[in-house]
C-alpha cells in the first residue's frame, strides 16, 4: 500500500509541475487543438471530420464570406435594385435552404447505387459548380435569371448541408457525450472559413469585380464533389426502390409523431419565433455604409475587412461556447446571450446616429467592433439551438428530421428578411434615403428582446443527456451497417 501511495503522490506532483511550467502549459496550448482533432478523428473516422471542415468550413463558411460581399454589389450595381427589394431578392435565395425536409428524405430513404449520403454530395457539388460558372461568365443576365442562378447555388449548398447534418445527426446518437463536440467543429469550420472569405471577399470584388467572385465560387463547390467521393458510409445491400413510397409515409408520420410530441413541439416554436421577430434590415446598413452622403462611405476593401472582423467574432463565439458554455442548461444560456444580443443592436443606432464621432471614435473602429461584438453574440446564442436541435432527432430518419428543425430556423430567418425589407420600405429607406434608418434599426433591437418571454418554451435540461423519450432513440444492434427496411422508423410509426 505504501508503494501504491507513493507512486499516486509522484505522479500527482509530476502532473502539478507540469500545470506549473509556463513552458508545458504553452505548449499544451497549443497543442491542444491538435489533439482534439485526433480524439474526433479517432472515435468518428477521419473522413467525417474532413467532410465537416470542407462542407462548412469551405462549401458554407468561405462562400458565404465571398458570396454575401459580392452579391449585395452585383445587386446594388449591376442590378440597380433597392435597399428593400435586396432584402426580399436575399429572402428569396434562402428558399432552398426552407425546403431542406424533402432534401433529407431523400438521402434517408433514397439510396443512390447503394449509398445514402454520398451520391448527394456530388449532386450538390455539380450544382454549385453549374450556378456560380453561368453568373460568372454571363455578361449582362436579367434580373429573374439571375435570383434563379442564385438560388440554384444556395439549393447546392443547403443539399450539402443537410446530407453532412444527417451524419452529424446520426453521429451524435451513437456518441451523445460528442454531440457538443462536433456541432462546435461545425462552427469552427464554419467561421474560420467565413474569416478567410470575408478578408478576401472586399480585395476579390475590387480585383475581379462580382462576377470574377462567383467564378472563384465554383472551386468550394467543387470540393464538395470530392466529399462524395472518399467519404466513409457502409453500402447498402438489396435495396428495394418499389418500397421508397411506404418508406416516404413512414418517415412523415414518424416526423409528425416526433413534432406531436411535448419535448419536440416548444423547443422548436422557440426557435422559430426568436428568429421571426429578430428583424433583418442588414441591406439597408450596407447601402448607408457605401452610398449614404452623411454615412462613412465605406470602400469594397474595408466592407469586407469590417464583415472579417464579424467572422473572428463568431469564431470567438464558438470557442466561448466550447470552453466555457457548452455545459450549461440550455434556458440559461438562451436568456443571457437573447438579452445581450437585443442590447447590442443599438450599436447600430449609435453609428448611424453618428454619435461616435461625437465621442471621438471613428467609423471603422466602431463598426468593427459592432460587427465583431454583434457576430459573437450571435454565435454563442446559435450554438445551444444546434446542439438542441442534434438532441431531437429520433434514430432511422435522423438527416430528415434534423433538416426539418432547420427549415424551421430558416423560415424564421426567412420571415425576419421579409418583414426587415417591408419595414424598410414603409420607413422609406432607399439607395439615397437614410433619414429614418435609425427607427428601423431602434424597432429591430426592440424586437430582439421579445423572445426572452418565449424561454418556458426551451427544456432546461442537461445538455449532455438525451432529450427524447427511449423509444425514439431506439436503434438496431447492427446500425453501422443501415438495412433498407428502416426498423427504426417502427417505433414512432406504430404510434401514430
Amino acid at each position: 500500500m505504501d508503494e501504491v501511495e507513493e507512486t499516486e503522490t509522484l505522479k500527482h506532483q509530476e502532473e502539478t509541475h507540469k500545470r506549473k511550467n509556463p513552458k508545458v502549459v504553452f505548449w499544451n496550448f497549443i497543442w491542444r487543438p491538435v489533439y482534439w482533432f485526433r480524439m474526433l478523428g479517432d472515435e468518428l473516422h477521419w473522413s467525417f471530420v474532413l467532410s465537416v471542415v470542407i462542407v462548412y468550413g469551405m462549401n458554407q463558411g468561405l462562400s458565404v464570406g465571398l458570396s454575401r460581399v459580392s452579391t449585395q454589389y452585383y445587386m446594388k450595381d449591376e442590378q440597380k435594385v433597392q435597399p428593400s427589394e435586396a432584402q426580399v431578392f436575399f429572402g428569396m435565395i434562402q428558399l432552398p435552404w426552407v425546403i431542406k425536409p424533402l432534401w433529407g428524405l431523400l438521402t434517408d430513404i433514397l439510396p443512390i447505387i447503394g449509398y445514402r449520403r454520398r451520391p448527394y454530395f456530388i449532386f450538390a457539388g455539380f450544382l454549385g459548380v453549374i450556378s456560380m460558372l453561368s453568373l460568372a461568365l454571363h455578361k449582362k443576365m436579367h434580373l429573374v435569371l439571375a435570383l434563379l442562378s442564385l438560388m440554384t447555388g444556395s439549393a447546392g449548398i443547403a443539399i450539402a448541408d443537410v446530407t453532412i447534418d444527417a451524419c452529424v445527426a446520426q453521429n451524435s446518437i451513437s456518441h451523445p457525450s460528442l454531440a457538443g463536440d462536433m456541432q462546435s467543429l461545425c462552427g469552427l469550420s464554419s467561421s474560420i472559413g467565413a474569416l478567410v472569405g470575408y478578408s478576401l471577399s472586399g480585395f476579390l470584388v475590387h480585383v475581379v469585380g462580382p462576377k470574377g467572385v462567383f467564378g472563384v465560387l465554383s472551386v468550394p463547390a467543387g470540393l464538395v464533389i470530392l466529399v462524395g467521393m472518399f467519404l466513409r458510409e457502409p453500402h447498402v445491400h438489396n435495396f428495394s426502390y418499389r418500397r421508397v413510397n411506404q418508406k416516404f409515409l413512414d418517415a412523415c408520420k414518424a416526423m409528425w409523431t416526433t413534432l406531436k410530441c411535448r419535448e419536440v413541439w416548444r423547443p422548436c416554436l422557440y426557435m422559430y419565433l426568436s428568429l421571426a421577430v429578430s428583424l433583418n434590415v442588414r441591406e439597408g446598413m450596407f447601402y448607408w455604409y457605401t452610398d449614404a452622403k452623411g454615412g462613412p462611405s465605406f470602400s469594397k476593401e474595408v466592407v469586407g475587412s469590417i464583415f472579417s472582423v464579424g467572422a473572428v467574432g463568431s469564431l470567438l463565439g464558438v470557442l466561448l461556447y466550447q470552453n466555457v458554455l457548452k455545459n450549461h442548461p440550455f434556458r440559461d444560456i438562451l436568456f443571457w446571450t437573447q438579452l445581450l444580443y437585443g442590447l447590442s443592436g443599438m450599436l447600430d443606432l449609435i453609428l448611424v446616429l453618428r454619435i461616435n464621432l461625437k465621442l471621438g471614435i471613428s467609423d471603422y473602429f466602431f463598426a468593427v467592433i459592432d460587427e465583431a461584438v454583434t457576430h459573437m453574440i450571435g454565435r454563442v446564442k446559435w450554438m445551444p439551438l444546434l446542439v438542441l436541435s442534434s438532441k431531437l432527432c429520433p434514430s432511422g430518419i435522423e438527416g430528415t428530421f434534423f433538416a426539418l428543425l432547420m427549415s424551421i430556423d430558416n423560415v424564421g430567418m426567412l420571415s425576419s428578411s421579409w418583414a426587415g425589407g417591408l419595414l424598410l420600405h414603409v420607413l422609406e429607406v432607399t439607395r439615397t434615403q437614410f433619414d429614418n434608418l435609425w427607427l428601423s434599426i431602434l424597432i429591430r433591437s426592440m424586437f430582439r428582446i421579445i423572445p426572452l418571454g418565449l424561454l418556458f418554451l426551451v427544456p432546461r435540461s442537461d445538455p449532455n443527456s438525451s432529450i427524447l423519450p427511449t423509444e425514439m432513440l431506439r436503434t438496431k444492434k447492427g446500425d453501422d451497417i443501415p438495412e433498407s427496411d428502416n426498423i427504426e422508423m417502427a417505433p414512432l410509426v406504430n404510434g401514430t
